[in-house]
């Protein structure tokens, strides 16, 4: 999974009153973890239900988009030869649409479709060692990348070349929707959900506060926070560069990488973060935002009235500028 920059959520048990309870349950997922936090009422479900639901809406998207066991639906449509198809649950077609959207947004930087990039740099489920491909491998694993190659035929998903789709930029934020759609089906009005670092906020904590996040400055050595933020009704995401890289021959190879060019970008941008009432769709525009880089993402934003943040590398350090449509909803 990509790396994230949130640092975490912070909680208060005080002011609990009224018979309302602040309930955590969290565990391993995505070879990441989980953090659910919830308001529990007296008419409200009980806590092991509660877990075992996560769990089991976690389970099912692993099974579903996991590139890093070869028994998903994900790995096993990635075996296949072109010209085949596979029928897919109503949900993998869905992020196979948003990840059309956004490389056609990004003409074409984004792309659903780069995990043979990331083996051959190192970076993927199927790599070996992380190092400069020659140019003859990189142009043979570039015939095997573009969403175009892809295509939704009934229920069915279909390709016309060998490539191989990788939903890690944007599964978790889907996996936290179904979470916060779930739970609030179950009667949770107030909840902090929380996903390999993508996580939404709804409502309130017991004593009346915001729920809160603190997002990261970028360091490689330590987390340090750099603003903290209240959250309802908003998806958040982080997207970075600086923790996930090798350098070789004293250049810098981030695992963020432009489907156009086939290589890691090369630009200053260390960080995005993004606001969103989808977290799925925050979680697609925090990578590709970060993709385009500092100026590029910026107008791409602007254009399409996203709520970001962008943490930029300069010569002393790093200095960070916020969309206006973040500002107003840091307001809200």
């Amino acid at each position: 999974m990509r790396n994230v920059l949130l640092v975490g959520v912070l909680v208060s048990l005080l002011g609990c009153g009224q018979g309302d309870t602040l309930e955590r349950i969290s565990g391993p997922t995505m070879g990441s973890s989980y953090t659910v936090q919830y308001v529990r009422t007296p008419q409200g479900p009980a806590p092991e239900q509660v877990k075992r639901e996560v769990e089991a809406i976690l389970e099912g998207v692993d099974k579903r988009f996991s590139t890093y066991r070869s028994d998903s639906l994900t790995e096993t449509f990635n075996r296949l030869p072109a010209n085949s198809c596979q029928p897919m649950p109503a949900d993998v077609l869905e992020l196979v649409r948003v990840g059309e959207q956004l490389s056609q947004q990004s003409d074409g930087a984004f792309d659903l479709t780069v995990e043979p990039l990331l083996d051959l740099w190192g970076f993927g489920p199927q790599s070996r060692m992380e190092k400069v491909p020659s140019e003859q491998a990189l142009a043979s694993a570039r015939q095997r990348v573009g969403h175009g190659h892809l295509r939704i035929v009934g229920e069915q998903l279909c390709k016309d070349a060998p490539v191989e789709v990788d939903f890690n930029s944007i599964a978790a934020g889907h996996a936290v929707d179904l979470l916060v759609e779930r739970l609030q089906a179950l009667g949770v009005a107030d909840l902090l959900v929380e996903a390999t670092g993508e996580l939404k906020a709804v409502g309130r904590k017991p004593d009346g506060s915001h729920w809160k996040v603190a997002v990261e400055l970028p360091r490689d050595d330590r987390q340090i926070a750099q603003q903290v933020l209240a959250v309802d009704g908003f998806g958040v995401s982080t997207s970075g560069d600086y923790r996930n890289y090798f350098e070789e021959n004293g250049q810098r190879y981030s695992h963020t990488f432009d489907a156009r060019l086939g290589r890691p970008v090369k630009h200053d941008l260390a960080a995005v973060t993004v606001f969103d009432r989808s977290t799925l769709m925050a979680d697609g525009y925090s990578t590709l935002l970060l993709v385009l880089g500092p100026q590029q993402g910026w107008d791409f934003a602007l254009k399409h009235q996203i709520a970001a943040v962008f943490v930029t590398r300069v010569a002393d350090g790093f200095v960070s500028r916020s969309t206006p449509v973040f500002e107003q909803v840091i307001r809200q």
